[in-house]
């Protein structure tokens, strides 16, 4: 097992139809006015831009994150992701039978940040206590978001 590669797959119900979530999603640059752990994101151009997330650990991790893939029509924003983490991440939008959207995050990477593979082993099960967070406080943020007022 490489320990420093990690595999992650969350699902949301999310309140609203999949093209509203879409807009919002597509939207990277605005990440951190609904989810907690996304500190900023700063366009480079069109289709790229630096993230910086930071969890409950008191480090900050910095990826250039790159369009891949953009299909409003069936549901799917994927990046490529270079820096601390290499890798990939994908949103998946379908509709919910009785309203709403199912979306799914996946997310393949390896970890770069010399600290966190010399952390390898040990820190795993944190590391992944930490993403568990971060994509908990997005689901929050995002499902407050989508809500009608």
């Amino acid at each position: 097992m490489d320990w420093n590669r990690y595999r992650f797959r969350s699902v949301w119900l999310l309140p609203g139809p999949p093209a509203a979530v879409f807009a919002v999603l597509e939207k990277a640059d605005e990440y951190s006015a609904w989810w907690p752990q996304v500190r900023s994101v700063t366009p480079l151009d069109d289709t790229s831009g630096v993230a910086v997330f930071r969890s409950f650990l008191p480090y900050e991790l910095r990826v250039v994150a790159r369009e891949r893939r953009r299909d409003p029509a069936g549901g799917v924003l994927e990046i490529a992701m270079s820096g601390d983490l290499d890798g990939w991440a994908r949103w998946t939008l379908r509709a919910r039978p009785f309203g709403g959207t199912r979306a799914v995050y996946e997310q393949e990477v390896e970890v770069r940040r010399p600290l966190m593979r010399r952390l390898a082993v040990p820190g795993r099960p944190v590391f992944l206590a930490n993403h568990a967070w971060m994509m908990r406080g997005g689901r929050r943020g995002l499902t407050a978001l989508l809500r009608p007022v």
